[in-house]
């Protein structure tokens, strides 16, 4: 979901997690997603 686009809150919401940490904890394997995001220091 998250390297569809999907928000990670709503990956929260839709895994029923109460903190995004715990949520966080599954993005270690969304490695399409982080690829992607520019970093606003290299600008």
């Amino acid at each position: 979901m998250l390297e569809a686009g999907t928000d990670l809150r709503y990956i929260q919401l839709f895994l029923g997690h109460a903190s995004t940490r715990t949520t966080e904890v599954y993005t270690h394997v969304a490695t399409n997603a982080f690829e992607t995001i520019i970093n606003p220091l290299d600008c």
